[in-house]
């Protein structure tokens, strides 16, 4: 599979909706995690990643105004040990409790399908991080329907073990814009990823859909020893 610019993916997309990208960076020394949120509609807009732990949650901006908060207040991000969960809904919660008992991620996943936002249902995609004794790997997953019908389940597991540096996999939950939107299709795509965190925040950033975008989570941990930093940029201020 060819590698893509990922600030050229997301220039040429109005609304692939929510997005993972996990990766290394060229040094080969740091893990990548970056996690974004796009909305359409006000109930969509109007969020914030906050810091939760040693994760993130989403929270109402202006919360008179949250209209339903079910399938947008989350948490995205948690932390397991040595593991780094990142999620667009709920199933991160899952993915912890489950994986706290020793299951593993797909085992967790086969508990949920997508979401029940009809007619859109959107694909859950979900993501974990795997460190150890200076050793990397990471998994991602996309839950949907069958070719848009509701009756079908599709789950797909793609694992990664010890990843190339100055790569990573992105993997989001739509195609393009739509109505009803269009689930992502196939592999998810090999995209580049730069050395330095502040350097990557601000292409992902600049390359989202001006209108669309909401909420920016990137973060580079360290193989070694599992320290990190993390980034988070937020359209409401």
């Amino acid at each position: 599979m060819q590698k893509n610019s990922i600030a050229d993916l997301l220039a040429s997309n109005p609304y692939p909706g929510r997005g993972i990208i996990l990766g290394k960076t060229p040094g080969g020394t740091k893990a990548v995690a970056a996690y974004f949120i796009m909305g359409r509609s006000a109930n969509s807009r109007n969020r914030i990643f906050v810091t939760e732990g040693e994760g993130i949650r989403t929270e109402a901006f202006e919360p008179e105004k949250m209209e339903d908060p079910s399938l947008v207040i989350y948490a995205p991000v948690r932390v397991l040990g040595n593991k780094t969960i990142v999620t667009n809904g709920d199933q991160t919660d899952t993915i912890y409790e489950c994986m706290d008992k020793q299951m593993t991620f797909e085992q967790a996943l086969r508990t949920r399908t997508f979401e029940p936002d009809a007619p859109n249902y959107t694909p859950r995609i979900s993501g974990v991080i795997h460190i150890e004794n200076g050793n990397y790997n990471y998994a991602l997953s996309i839950i949907k329907t069958g070719d848009g019908d509701p009756s079908a389940c599709d789950r797909f597991m793609f694992a990664y073990n010890a990843p190339l540096p100055g790569e990573g996999h992105f993997l989001h939950t739509y195609m393009g814009d739509g109505d009803p939107l269009p689930s992502f299709e196939g592999e998810p795509e090999r995209v580049d990823v730069l050395e330095e965190i502040d350097a990557y925040t601000d292409l992902l950033w600049k390359n989202l859909n001006e209108d669309n975008k909401v909420s920016l989570f990137v973060r580079y941990i360290n193989i070694e020893d599992r320290t990190y930093e993390t980034r988070i940029l937020n359209k409401n201020q």
